[in-house]
């Protein structure tokens, strides 16, 4: 096999390896193969084309040609001629295969179910799409090291959405496909000198030593482990979402808290209610006698920016062992605490805590942190909810209609907060809140009013087949059809609330659920709801529910006179309809419908950025992570540039022997044959001319390794000096360095080997002069200090070579510029000037 199809085939399995780090996030792991089969086929594509031989472009135009035919072959036959080629219907079809993909990843959990089409056009398509790149940059234009680009932005794209314990083996395996891709380039690249590496070199003592490409592989290896480690951290987090971590070192995230967007939140939660299945997230057992309050809390979203509703950044503490009295809560409220006892299913994996609100106590085993302003629980570096059993002590806390309607104002900081109301905010959302609660006395009849005006007097309509708002004119949209679900009320009420002065926030959990015949009360998918919380001095913060048909309407704020024309109070939603079993499904089977919004996998159905359930457009996690790469891979550039330049430098040293051999056999070859009289020798000049181009090419070699020794001297601290001969320049590098005896023979061997090619007329071979510069760069580093070798490998000083190359070029492409422009406006001889 040559050196270009053993090259072409590392690149196939790197890519190959690096996909796998998406094999966690689609079900089942059969794309695998046939994306093997179809990167297979695209190698092969591009190794006969360049055969041929054709140009570069056209070798990659002929490659993305046939991975297009691929996946037209695969995804749009029907729409296609012939079954192949796409024309303008076929485009069509991938577009909306690539919008139904975007809307799948926000409606799917980990790992999504394989007979999306879109999400399969994604996949497939977009490890093709790498393989392309990583084919194009390692092979056709054979430079294997920027291709680890694409390659570690597959890996870190999956492993930023992946929320597994495996991450680091699938990190194992693409760093060792592309170390791999790296050893076949270096001894593809080796190979073109004809040396044949059939054993190592022997190293001081007669040991055998590492091949270099071996030695260069474990170099460049170790740079590219160390960027891939430090990619994660420098990337910007992927997991702001709905239920996302509010704390450092919480959650599953970097600890830099969660949004909620005014987009995916409506996706999830009407596909959550739309669900065909039904299915159990959690069961509980409680003592209280009002199953109708039995809201469970996850998360309270408090700050608004017009488009946006997020949890705000707070810091987390230790749970502690009893709960701090409710924030405005005063001791003339009528209060109970009951105990509820909460058991997840085994497939819910949530990062926070579902607890009846205010919570006072909790018993929950596992690493878990308490945010006090929002009294929730947020599990700790991956800690969730999956199969776990906790018991909630809470208040039931009482308040009548007199006690609602006397508050006093609430303090001015709290106020400040949780009233803020963007200028983006449409103007028609304060302008319907006065006109609604027009007449009313207190914050208390002013909620009440927007409450029965979205659930009653309105004329609002509750269904989850609604077109989903974005940005600040979502509400009004809302306002306008007055059509939606629980996140549009929720959200609406909340901010004509905080229009009117009335502190207001957004909670998302459950509503109550379904009672069980065994006593337990059974939460399922689509109880899962989101209602707005207001805030009362000497009560705290309130529950109310404008969301017709779901969910209770508060006691407190239901009218008790008898002239009440107000409809009757919805009941408990029915999570299982009315015909739910007395007990809990014992099928662990699991559809693809039923694998939405997390209903399979590590998350609640209404989360929108979990590792599965994508909260940001693909183009600006593309964005984020090509500013990740971007921000660890630019510092890296001297250390690489100088990596980069010793390899081929001292890879270069092993053509000299080669070269000047190659001269003497051919003058040998001539002597031999006893030459020619009288007439022109043709051969003998074709000898001599390659006898001097042979030279020249072995010159230029032991000049590259020059350099590079002084270069290496540079990086320790020894600033060459240009003006002195090489002999003085050896000794100078000898004296600062103060190099052993050994070292310092090496040095002059090089030395002397450069006066040679300088001056001699016939230079002589000099074998080792890599392994000289080697036993340089050796002596120099255990000599120095920790941090003088920390500089040397990750800051080398010689890497101002790579600016002043290109201010050379950039000089020399003006001056070509110049001289071509004088002569295209160059006067023809003899004709004069008008």
């Amino acid at each position: 096999m040559s050196g270009r199809a053993r090259l072409a085939l590392c690149a196939w399995a790197a890519t190959l390896m690096a996909s796998c780090s998406l094999l966690p996030l689609v079900s089942p792991a059969t794309w695998i193969l046939q994306v093997a089969a179809m990167l297979a086929v695209q190698s092969g594509v591009g190794a006969a084309t360049r055969r041929v031989p054709l140009a570069r472009p056209l070798t990659v135009a002929a490659q993305a040609l046939v991975t297009l035919l691929m996946l037209t072959l695969v995804f749009a036959r029907q729409q296609a001629l012939i079954g192949i080629v796409p024309g303008p219907e076929a485009f069509r079809h991938f577009a909306d295969l690539l919008q139904q993909g975007s809307d799948d990843i926000a409606r799917y959990a980990i790992p999504a179910p394989l007979e999306s089409d879109g999400i399969r056009l994604m996949v497939l398509g977009g490890v093709l799409v790498i393989g392309l790149a990583v084919d194009t940059l390692a092979v056709t234009f054979r430079s294997a090291a920027p291709a680890g680009l694409p390659l570690l932005a597959l890996y870190s794209v999956a492993a930023g959405l992946s929320h597994g314990g495996a991450d680091w083996l699938w990190f194992l395996v693409a760093a060792g496909g592309y170390l791999m891709l790296l050893l076949a380039e270096g001894r593809e690249r080796l190979s073109q000198w004809g040396r044949v590496f059939g054993g190592a070199a022997r190293g001081p003592g007669g040991e055998p030593g590492a091949l270099a490409p071996v030695r260069t592989g474990r170099r460049i290896g170790v740079v590219a482990l160390g960027v891939a480690l430090m990619v994660p951290i420098a990337l910007p987090a992927m997991n702001g979402g709905l239920l996302d971590a509010a704390g450092t070192g919480v959650g599953g995230g970097n600890g830099s808290g969660g949004t909620i967007s005014a987009v995916n939140p409506l996706v999830s939660l009407r596909d959550s209610l739309n669900v065909d299945q039904d299915r159990e997230v959690m069961s509980l057992k409680t003592n209280s006698n009002d199953l109708s309050n039995m809201y469970l809390r996850i998360v309270s979203l408090d700050d608004f920016d017009g488009s946006t509703w997020k949890p705000a950044k707070r810091h987390v503490t230790g749970v502690p062992d009893s709960f701090p009295t409710p924030a405005g809560l005063g001791g003339d409220i009528k209060r109970a605490e009951i105990q509820t006892r909460i058991s997840a299913a085994d497939w819910y994996a949530q990062d926070w805590l579902p607890m009846p609100y205010p919570p006072s106590g909790v018993d929950v085993s596992g690493k878990w942190r308490y945010e006090p302003v929002g009294m929730t629980l947020v599990g700790d570096h991956g800690e969730t909810t999956r199969g776990k059993t906790y018991l909630v002590k809470s208040l039931d806390v009482q308040p009548t209609a007199e006690q609602l309607a006397d508050a006093p104002e609430p303090p001015a900081s709290l106020k400040r907060d949780y009233t803020k109301l963007p200028d983006s905010v449409p103007a028609v959302v304060a302008r319907t809140a006065r006109q609604v609660t027009d007449g009313a006395t207190s914050h208390y009849e002013q909620a009440v009013k927007l409450q029965d005006y979205f659930a009653f007097s309105g004329g609002f309509q509750y269904s989850t087949q609604v077109q989903v708002g974005t940005g600040p004119d979502a509400i009004a949209k809302f306002l306008k059809d007055k059509t939606g679900f629980c996140v549009h009320f929720s959200f609406a009420m909340a901010a004509m609330a905080r229009s009117l002065g009335i502190p207001a926030r957004v909670a998302v959990g459950f509503a109550p659920g379904t009672p069980q015949a065994d006593g337990s009360v059974s939460v399922g998918l689509k109880d899962a709801h989101a209602w707005p919380e207001l805030y009362f001095e000497g009560v705290g913060w309130t529950r109310f529910e404008p969301t017709p048909s779901r969910g209770v309407t508060p006691s407190y704020t239901v009218s008790d006179t008898p002239d009440n024309n107000l409809p009757p109070v919805p009941r408990p939603s029915q999570s299982a309809g009315s015909s739910a079993s007395a007990a809990p499904s014992a099928s662990t089977s699991c559809s693809a419908q039923q694998k939405k919004l997390e209903a399979c996998a590590a998350a609640l159905p209404l989360e929108t950025a979990k590792p599965g359930d994508e909260g940001l457009p693909w183009y600006k996690i593309a964005g984020w992570s090509l500013l990740g790469l971007l921000a660890v891979a630019l510092p890296l550039l001297p250390m690489l540039w100088r990596l980069r330049r010793r390899s081929v430098r001292l890879a270069s040293a092993q053509h000299t022997v080669s070269a000047s051999a190659s001269a003497r056999e051919s003058r040998k070859a001539r002597g031999a044959d006893g030459g020619s009289s009288g007439a022109v020798d043709v051969t003998a000049l074709s000898v001599e001319a390659d006898a001097r181009y042979a030279a020249e090419v072995a010159a230029g070699h032991v000049l590259a390794v020059w350099r590079e020794l002084t270069d290496t001297a540079w990086d320790y601290g020894i600033v060459p000096d240009d003006a002195l001969t090489p002999r003085k320049a050896a000794a100078r590098i000898v004296r600062l360095g103060q190099l052993d005896a050994a070292t310092a023979e090496s040095v002059h061997r090089v030395a002397s080997a450069v006066e040679q090619v300088l001056f001699a007329p016939e230079p002589r071979d000099v074998p080792g002069l890599a392994d000289h510069v080697r036993s340089l760069r050796a002596a120099l580093r255990s000599q120095a200090g920790w941090t003088a070798r920390v500089r040397a490998v990750v800051a080398p000083r010689s890497a101002i070579r790579a600016v002043w190359d290109l201010t050379d070029r950039w000089t020399a492409f003006k001056a070509r510029c110049a001289e071509r422009w004088s002569v295209l406006v160059r006067r023809p001889s003899g004709q004069q000037s008008g």
